[in-house]
């Protein structure tokens, strides 16, 4: 994985253990601080998707149970279903973002950390510096939506998108590739849909002010 890809996804995760109310400098800690600020991240993460698959089966069981006890088994059965599928699809999620979790240490350390370390801190700094002018500006793209409705991984993930294209000078093809490759291993299809979606229309919205 190249030394921008992993600062990126070391960046997303670093900025997951950042209080949106009470940000923290964190531009001088050491690679083994990130690391450990991003793995925190990251089981919280899971924790919470797992607890969210664990309410989808118990839903699933109750529904049934309710329709066993009105004497209509199959009529809580499309319900039941759905909260399977969904509980699956979570639990799915979570083993795939534990194997790129697991992958993650041994990629960095492999990689050159003090440079992975900088381009983490400085993607870290601009989101955090200029966080609310962004979030404003991805509000109007939102179509109906906001911002502050997504996941926090998703949010933090359309932001540093946002300082690819405006402050890095990355290239839109790759700010986009990059910020659904990011949505492949920590969000899901409806989160990498809202991503990709939104960031075109923000490039879109981008170009036309700026022509």
């Amino acid at each position: 994985m190249a030394t921008r890809s992993l600062a990126r996804e070391l960046a997303l995760l670093v900025l997951g253990q950042v209080s949106d109310q009470k940000p923290i400098a964190m531009a001088d800690l050491a690679m083994d601080s990130v690391l450990e600020k991003a793995l925190e991240s990251l089981m919280q993460h899971w924790r919470e998707s797992l607890d969210s698959s664990a309410s989808e089966l118990e839903q699933a069981q109750q529904t049934l149970l309710d329709s066993e006890l009105k004497g209509d088994a199959s009529a809580g059965m499309p319900t039941s279903r759905d909260h399977l599928r969904s509980c699956l699809t979570m639990a799915e999620q979570v083993l795939n973002g534990l194997s790129a979790s697991l992958e993650l240490p041994r990629l960095l350390m492999l990689g050159d950390q003090e440079q992975i370390r900088h381009g983490a801190m400085e993607r870290v700094s601009c989101v955090l510096d200029k966080r609310d002018r962004i979030d404003a500006e991805l509000d109007l793209v939102m179509e109906g939506w906001r911002l502050s409705r997504l996941p926090r991984l998703d949010r933090d993930i359309l932001r540093l998108a946002v300082v690819d294209l405006r402050d890095l000078g990355t290239p839109a093809p790759v700010a986009f590739s990059e910020a659904v490759e990011l949505a492949n291993r920590y969000s899901d299809e409806q989160g990498r849909r809202m991503i990709n979606g939104v960031l075109r229309r923000f490039h879109d919205a981008a170009s036309k002010a700026v022509g």
